[in-house]
């Protein structure tokens, strides 16, 4: 099982196999990406102040998602989310797969083949949903910022590594308030995985039960 994404956490096309934003990339074909970080305009980077005080605002929240993968089958479930670091996306039967992140480490279980692969969260672009306080107008990996009508997207990059690539997030953006719809996810071989969010909502707590990571495979352990 391979680890590419958001991070995204959170690509990989999934009919019942592993979740695709959330694997890693093999190194062969390489994204062409800048090493250089573009220059923001104040304005660019009043709007990535904006989205970083949203994304620090959220705490613990639940929902739907749905995951639209390169050869565009879609497969759907229920996502939580507790900061600092920990994510639960639970899809729904019979996709077998499961993934959680406890603070450390992501995991991603197929519980009909009882495997259980492991990663370090750094390794996830869904890092930049994790963090407990987050400042992207000074992030390095963010490299572009888009206005659309009602939308504000931004995307960052890495270079190299499990994790090369770009992952673009989108804000729904009202002029008062903002609200995260989605994200896309290019793998490092231009592999193309949309995660469309619904019904996302602040709740008060959260079980940390949800956030353990249960080893499927007690005879291997990977990471």
């Amino acid at each position: 099982m391979r680890l590419s994404f958001l991070f995204p956490i959170f690509a990989v096309a999934l009919a019942v196999a592993a979740p695709a934003s959330l694997q890693a990339a093999a190194p062969s074909k390489q994204l062409s990406v800048p090493s250089i970080r573009p220059t923001f305009s104040d304005s660019d980077r009043a709007d990535l102040k904006r989205v970083s005080i949203y994304l620090n605002t959220l705490r613990t929240v639940q929902g739907r998602f749905t995951q639209v993968n390169n050869d565009g089958k879609t497969v759907q479930g229920q996502f939580y989310l507790k900061k600092p670091g920990r994510i639960r996306f639970e899809y729904d039967k019979p996709n077998p797969n499961l993934v959680v992140a406890d603070g450390t480490t992501l995991a991603v279980q197929n519980g009909s083949l009882k495997t259980t692969d492991r990663y370090p969260i750094t390794n996830s672009p869904l890092r930049l949903l994790l963090s407990d306080d987050m400042d992207l107008s000074l992030d390095p990996r963010v490299s572009a910022i888009k206005h659309e009508e009602g939308a504000i997207l931004v995307t960052a990059r890495e270079n190299s590594g499990p994790s090369a690539g770009s992952i673009t997030l989108t804000f729904a953006d009202s002029g008062g308030t903002l609200e995260l719809r989605q994200w896309d996810v290019v793998d490092a071989q231009a592999a193309h995985t949309t995660i469309v969010l619904t019904e996302m909502r602040p709740v008060a707590d959260i079980p940390a039960s949800l956030f353990i990571i249960q080893d499927l495979s007690p005879f291997k352990r990977n990471g």
